[in-house]
C-alpha cells in the first residue's frame, strides 16, 4: 500500500509558486496580493486563514486580511467586495465560507469579480469548468488531481467514483476526472447500495463529511483512495470520511488524514492567486 503524502506534493507546488512570484516581481515590480474576508467567529476558518497566511508569506504572496469576528451587515459586505474588485493592487479575493446565518452565500460569491475569484466558485468560473475550458480550478478538487498525478495514477479509462456532491468538491472533481477521460460515477449520502458503486472504483474520492463512512469492504482491491473529509471526533482526533485502518488493507494507495488533501488546498489557492495576478498584469 502506497501512502499518498499531500504534504510533500504541496511543498513541490509551493516551491513552484515561490519561483513564479519572484519572476513576476522581477519583471513587473508587483507582488501578488490576496485579500481574505472572514465574517463571523468560526474557529476552523481562523485556523485555515492563519495557515494560508503562513504559506503565503513563505512564497512571497502578500495578504490583506479583513476580519470581522463580530459580524458585518450584508450591505457592508457588498461594499467591501466592490472595493476589492476595483482595487488593482488586489489580485485575488478569498471569501471564507461559511458565512453567518442570514447571508446569501451564492449572491456573495457572485459579487466577486470572476478574474479575482481564486476559489473557483464564481458561477462564470464553474460554468467554464463545465464547458471544458476552465480558467480557475477549485482548489481542493485540483489538489486531488495533483496528488493522483504526482504518484502516477492512470486516469484514462479508469472507473472513478466520487462520493459527495457539493459544488466545492464533489461536482467540480467529477468534471475534472471526466476531462481526464475517466468514467465517473457521482454518489452521495442518499445513494442506494453505496458499496456496490465504491467497490467498482479504480479511483475512489470521498468528500461527504461523514467520518469513517467508507470502510475496507467497500474498497476495491488495489484502488486509489483520496479522502477529502476532515472531521474532529469528540476525543479531539482528526479523521477522514474513509476508515483508514480498514481501507488501507485493501487500497493500493491512500491519502492520510491529516496530511493528505488538506495541505493541497492552500497550495492550490496560492497557485491560483499567482495565476490571477499574471492574467491581470498580462505578464
Amino acid at each position: 500500500m502506497k501512502l499518498l503524502d499531500g504534504k510533500a506534493v504541496a511543498q513541490k507546488i509551493l516551491g513552484e509558486v515561490a519561483g513564479g512570484v519572484r519572476d513576476l516581481r522581477a519583471r513587473t515590480g508587483v507582488t501578488p496580493t490576496l485579500a481574505v474576508v472572514l465574517v463571523g467567529d468560526f474557529a476552523a476558518s481562523k485556523i485555515y486563514i492563519a495557515n494560508k497566511k503562513k504559506a503565503g508569506d513563505g512564497v512571497g504572496i502578500a495578504s490583506r486580511d479583513f476580519i470581522y469576528p463580530d459580524g458585518l451587515s450584508r450591505p457592508a459586505l457588498s461594499t467591501l467586495l466592490e472595493s476589492l474588485n476595483a482595487d488593482p493592487a488586489v489580485h485575488g479575493i478569498l471569501l471564507q465560507l461559511p458565512l453567518p446565518a442570514g447571508f446569501d452565500e451564492d449572491a456573495a460569491i457572485a459579487a466577486i469579480a470572476p478574474e479575482k475569484d481564486v476559489d473557483g466558485f464564481h458561477p462564470q468560473n464553474l460554468g467554464r469548468l463545465l464547458a471544458g475550458s476552465p480558467t480557475v480550478l477549485p482548489c481542493t478538487p485540483a489538489g486531488c488531481l495533483e496528488i493522483l498525478d504526482h504518484y502516477g495514477a492512470e486516469l484514462t479509462g479508469a472507473e472513478a467514483v466520487v462520493v459527495g456532491r457539493s459544488r466545492i468538491v464533489g461536482k467540480p472533481l467529477a468534471q475534472l476526472l471526466l476531462a481526464r477521460n475517466a468514467t465517473v460515477t457521482l454518489c452521495h449520502t442518499r445513494t442506494r447500495d453505496l458499496a456496490a458503486h465504491t467497490r467498482r472504483a479504480d479511483v475512489l474520492c470521498v468528500a461527504a463529511g461523514r467520518p469513517g463512512m467508507i470502510t475496507g469492504p467497500m474498497v476495491k482491491a488495489g484502488a486509489w483512495v483520496v479522502d477529502v473529509g476532515i472531521n474532529r471526533l469528540e476525543t479531539g482526533k482528526l479523521v477522514g470520511d474513509v476508515d483508514f485502518d480498514s481501507a488501507s488493507q485493501r487500497a493500493g494507495a491512500i491519502t492520510p488524514v491529516p496530511g493528505g488533501v488538506g495541505p493541497m488546498t492552500i497550495a492550490m489557492l496560492l497557485r491560483n492567486t499567482l495565476a490571477a495576478a499574471r492574467r491581470q498584469l498580462r505578464a
